[in-house]
């Protein structure tokens, strides 16, 4: 790993967030932008391409047997009912649904009439669902998940023993970041393992010299030692819970 050297703290003037660009014009990093005058700019490392129906039916999955379905993320979401939608299978109404919080609960509204179906969530994790779920350990559930999964989830159905079955319904890759090749910032903000991949499948010689490393995660915190990268500033952490507040911290101390 590199050493960090007093050359490594100049001040921050430019930061590219790996993420799309936030929808919503009240993000916490415009704020932060105008706050410390800084150009933030947002290019997603990785984009989600959905797995064809033909694909699916490879795997003999039955959908007609599954009577709960677990959400983790709204990408999980958009691809199941894609896929349903493909092979033209009506969800029957009575389908039960758990969902890691309720913002993906909420995110059903989208394709069910909310208040009409048996829908549970919990707070963040998948640790959060375990008591319901217990409830209706007797279900046939469905676990629809990228060709990354989220071990944390994988572990907790197996370690309880439930009937579930794991269906690859999407896939994340990488990103064509050429347009990035002469671009330089001060600081670069990760959020998964997947999006350092995508630094060094599109620059393979890729030097951190002073550039500065944000990474949100324990996964991510890895990925980035394993890449022989330094890592200048971790989240989520108790004194700074958002990248956000992770990086204005280390702000305040390099631009002085």
């Amino acid at each position: 790993m590199q050493e960090a050297s007093s050359a490594r703290n100049k001040k921050v003037k430019s930061i590219l967030i790996t993420l799309p660009k936030p929808e919503s014009d009240k993000s916490p990093y415009f704020d932060l932008a105008k706050k410390y005058n800084l150009k933030i700019d947002f290019r997603s490392f990785i984009h989600v391409e959905g797995v064809p129906a033909k694909d699916f039916r490879k795997e003999k999955i039955n959908l007609a047997e599954i009577t709960a379905i677990i959400f983790t993320s709204r990408n999980a979401v958009d691809n199941f009912f894609r896929i349903c939608e493909e092979m033209r299978y009506d969800v029957p109404s009575e389908m039960k649904y758990f969902c890691i919080s309720e913002t993906i609960a909420l995110y059903l509204q989208k394709y069910i009439q909310y208040r009409k179906r048996k829908i549970f969530f919990g707070k963040q994790t998948a640790s959060d669902l375990e008591e319901v779920l217990k409830k209706h350990a007797s279900e046939k559930f469905l676990y629809p998940c990228s060709d990354v999964a989220a071990e944390e989830t994988m572990k907790l159905l197996q370690a309880n023993g439930y009937d579930f079955t794991s269906a690859v319904l999407f896939r994340t890759v990488c990103s064509d970041l050429s347009d990035l090749k002469e671009v330089y910032y001060d600081i670069l903000a990760f959020f998964s393992p997947s999006s350092i991949h995508s630094l060094f499948i599109n620059f393979p010689d890729f030097v951190q010299n002073t550039t500065r490393i944000a990474a949100f995660g324990a996964s991510t915190h890895k990925a980035v030692l394993e890449h022989n990268l330094l890592l200048d500033i971790a989240g989520p952490t108790p004194q700074a819970p958002s990248m956000t507040m992770a990086i204005e911290q280390y702000i305040k101390q390099v631009n002085k």
